[in-house]
């Protein structure tokens, strides 16, 4: 195999490389943001698509959160791969905040009271390993649902601009760039072929 490594990787390397990047999640975020400012597409399709994966993001719909994010970035009339990109914003670092922030908020959505939120008592492991949907809607899956609604509505909407103003940008100086780099090839020829 040609990028093979030479020496194999232990169960534990592997499990930590999954978690925690190798060179580190900032490096990763400035590959994952040069790669949306270089797609080929307008800077509103590159982000609605980026504003569609991070949408997505915040709901509790583990496994499916590529799935959703192609069908807003659909929607939105959005970039694919940029919404596949942005999905990144779920990552082992965000997920805790947005899984405990988006359960609160829909608590308070739900009015449900301080008291109810306190007090709630589930066997998580005894509802997976039944797969009790019913059970595991109401207390879990609901208020996470409806609380991701408002955070992901205000986030989208901050990625959206971000991303939209980035890409416009970048996609202005790529083509000045080339502009010059095309006259100055022509300008070179122009010289080349004149007669002395």
């Amino acid at each position: 195999m040609l990028f093979r490594r030479r020496k194999k990787l232990s169960l534990l390397e592997r499990l930590r490389l999954f978690v925690w990047p190798q060179k580190s999640f900032a490096r990763s975020m400035r590959y994952l943001g040069k790669r949306v400012l270089r797609l080929n597409a307008t800077p509103h399709a590159i982000a609605a698509g980026v504003a569609a994966g991070v949408i997505a993001s915040w709901t509790p719909l583990i496994g499916f959160h590529f799935v959703l994010s192609f069908a807003l970035a659909y929607v939105f009339a959005g970039n694919m791969i940029a919404a596949g990109i942005g999905t990144a914003f779920g990552n082992p670092l965000t997920f805790p905040f947005i899984w405990a922030s988006t359960f609160k908020l829909g608590h308070i959505i739900l009015d449900r009271g301080k008291q109810e939120v306190e007090h709630v008592s589930i066997n998580l492991g005894d509802l997976l390993s039944r797969i009790d949907w019913a059970h595991l809607w109401q207390p879990i899956l609901k208020p996470m649902l409806i609380g991701s609604i408002p955070p992901a509505f205000v986030s989208g909407l901050f990625f959206y601009g971000l991303t939209f103003y980035s890409v416009r940008a970048f996609q202005k100086r790529r083509k000045r760039v080339l502009a010059e780099k095309a006259e100055a090839r022509a300008s070179a020829r122009s010289t080349a072929g004149a007669p002395l």
